[in-house]
Parts: C-alpha cells; sequence; structure tokens
C-alpha cells in the first residue's frame, strides 16, 4: 500500500478495509478522508433539452414525412369533395408518443400465381392504437362549463341553408314556439330567408381556444367561397403530433386540418351532437371515433403503398402520394381522382375489415 494519505475509496467496504490496515500497521494515521458521490435527478425538461430530436419524437407511427409535400399547402383536383379547404403549415415540435396497442390486419388473399417478391405496395398495414396527445387540453371531449354566447336580433351569424351548405346572414326575429323551443329567422347575404333551430346557427366570430374540444360541432369556412360554410366535428385539438392544427370530420366524412380562424362554434349545439347527422356510415364511424379518442385506431401506410379504397360505392385501387399526421392523400389509379382520407377511415379495406372484426369480438364478450 502506498503512503500517501489520498486513497480514492470507491465503496464502503474497501473504506473499512483500508481502515482497519492502516490502524493495524505502523504507518497508521490519525486522519483517513471518505469519498461521498451525490446522486441529484434532473428534472424532465433538462432531460427533454439535452436529448436531440429525432424523427421518432415527432411521430408515433413510421410515417413517410420526408416529402416536402406533407408541410405545402395542399389542392386537390376540382373533382375533390377536399379542394374547399387547406392545410395550414405548422413547424413541427418534438412529441415523445405512448404506443398502447398494436394489430396487424390479416393480409388479403393473393392469387396462386402472385409473385413471392412483393414490394410495399402489397404490404398490410399495422393499426395503431396510441395515445393521441400530452396534455389534458389536447385530449378533451368534454365540453367546458362556459356561459353561452349570447344570441340575439341583428346579430350576423352563420346559417343552415341545406345539408352540406350553410351561409352568412342576420337574425331578423326569434321566433318562441308553442313547446317552449326558440326559433329564428335568418335573412341570407345571397337573398333567401330561413327559420332555423339554434343548432343549425353558428358564431359568426372566430371561437377562443378554451371553448374547444373534440366533439364540438362546428362550422368550416370553405377555401375557394369565403361565403360558404360547411357542418362538422371537430376530431383533433392542436398538439405536437398534427402540428397545431385542427382535424374536422364534415358531415360527408371529408377530413380537413385547418387553422383557428376557419372555425366557427354552432350557437346552440344539441347534447349528442350525433343526432345532427344523418343516418349514415359516417354517424357511425363518428360514434365509435368519440367512443375510443384519445386512443383512435390508424393504419399505417407509406407513400407509394397500393391497396383498396370505397370510392362511389365500391372498392377501387389505388396509391399512396402523401402521408400528412393523421390524413393521406390518395390517388386512384382508374381516373386519376385525388382527395385526402383519414387513416381510420372506414373506407379503407384494412381499417374496415378491422373494425369488423373488432366488433364481433365485442358482441362476443356481451354475449358471455
Amino acid at each position: 500500500m502506498s503512503d500517501s494519505p489520498c486513497v480514492s475509496i470507491p465503496s464502503i467496504n474497501e473504506t473499512c478495509s483500508k481502515r482497519t490496515q492502516l490502524e493495524n500497521g505502523s504507518d497508521s494515521l490519525s486522519l483517513i478522508k471518505k469519498a461521498v458521490v451525490v446522486l441529484t435527478r434532473l428534472p424532465e425538461y433538462k432531460i427533454s433539452a439535452l436529448r436531440p430530436p429525432t424523427p421518432q419524437q415527432f411521430y408515433s407511427e413510421d410515417e413517410s414525412l420526408s416529402s416536402s409535400d406533407s408541410d405545402m399547402q395542399w389542392e386537390p383536383g376540382d373533382d375533390s369533395s377536399d379542394s374547399d379547404f387547406s392545410v395550414s403549415t405548422n413547424k413541427q415540435k418534438n412529441a415523445k408518443p405512448t404506443k398502447i396497442d398494436t394489430t396487424r390486419t390479416p393480409a388479403p388473399p393473393t392469387s396462386s400465381n402472385s409473385n413471392n417478391n412483393n414490394n410495399v405496395t402489397d404490404i398490410s398495414p399495422i393499426i395503431i392504437s396510441s395515445a393521441f396527445a400530452h396534455s389534458s387540453y389536447e385530449t378533451t371531449k368534454v365540453r367546458p362549463n362556459l356561459p353561452e354566447g349570447e344570441v340575439k336580433v341583428d346579430m350576423m351569424v352563420l346559417a343552415r341553408k341545406g345539408p352540406m351548405r350553410w351561409q352568412r346572414g342576420k337574425i331578423v326575429e326569434i321566433v318562441t314556439k308553442e313547446d317552449g323551443r326558440l326559433k329564428y329567422k335568418v335573412s341570407f347575404e345571397e337573398k333567401g330567408k330561413s327559420l332555423v333551430s339554434g343548432h343549425h346557427i353558428a358564431f359568426d366570430t372566430t371561437p377562443k381556444l378554451e371553448q374547444l374540444y373534440v366533439g364540438a360541432r362546428v362550422a368550416v369556412q370553405c377555401q375557394d367561397n369565403k361565403f360558404r360554410f360547411q357542418p362538422g366535428i371537430l376530431a383533433e385539438l392542436p398538439s405536437r403530433k398534427n402540428r397545431l392544427r385542427f382535424l374536422v370530420f364534415m358531415d360527408d366524412h371529408t377530413p380537413v386540418y385547418v387553422g383557428l380562424p376557419l372555425l366557427h362554434l354552432v350557437c346552440r349545439p344539441l347534447e349528442d351532437v350525433l343526432e345532427d347527422i344523418p343516418d349514415s356510415p359516417h354517424k357511425g364511424f363518428m360514434k365509435q371515433y368519440l367512443k375510443d379518442w384519445p386512443y383512435p385506431h390508424l393504419t399505417q401506410y407509406r407513400v407509394g403503398q397500393s391497396f383498396n379504397v370505397e370510392l362511389n360505392g365500391d372498392q377501387q385501387k389505388c396509391e399512396v402520394q402523401v402521408v400528412d399526421c393523421s390524413l393521406i392523400q390518395v390517388v386512384f389509379q382508374d381516373n386519376q381522382h385525388k382527395e385526402w382520407i383519414h387513416r381510420g377511415s372506414i373506407r379503407l379495406e384494412h381499417m374496415a375489415r378491422f373494425l369488423e372484426l373488432k366488433a364481433g369480438e365485442e358482441r362476443n364478450d356481451d354475449f358471455d
């Protein structure tokens, strides 16, 4: 042993042993120094700051978002029902995903002469159910307990003029029915008048963030016609996973990402907003979507992948062109028709099969 009094002490047992040797030896020391190691846990925000951002932090799914098209404003063709809307261009922010469930759908049957060396176009996608956001605000689907906005005569509103057509107008009279219900007579800017219920008028002003929640009934301004609006249900609040945008499902099942200025809250929504949607597959889809939120089922597709999607009542072959968060843009092979589709849409062959199997399992569980 060295005669130096500066001895490194890696552990308590080793310290005791060396102390005994020094005290019993001829070179005993009157003072022995101990080295103490203190561990301090860094706060989470410091750990996150030291961790470099990676593509996995931006998205919870393996999405092909390297294409600059996914960050740009998209313009579907004129024959697309999505052509009224635009995608806002927000910067990506870090998000640490939490995957809850992963399911691979059964691969579709292949013909006997199919090539074994299939490329990405024949890969059956994975369906993921994952926590969509990281704060109570981003995942909430409960209507906030706030005072209702005032609705009065001479007030400018957006009112229903047709199933998928709302327009700006002025309330000229408020009528009280015999059963106590209120009706609003609206004079439209573009000719005509209509007597509508409170759930068929929307505020002409931009809502505040604290008023919005998943499941809120809204009207969305069309991009190519500022005088026209379409009704829908708010499906995503701004988060790091959707680049700080709002996702809205129109009543015709069309999904669209929009910014806050294009949103308008319905003045007196029904207790169950689904009652305002005509009976259709979309109504069933929205019921399941709101039930699953904030863990929606999403298929994982890659750019270039081909599969079948329902179009005009038939399953038709299409190819993925762009993946943008919860949406994909596809082009149909037969007529080159382009449109944006939600990755959990019942129009997707894989999602329709998955939901059918899930419904069957739930029925069996209820029977048991």
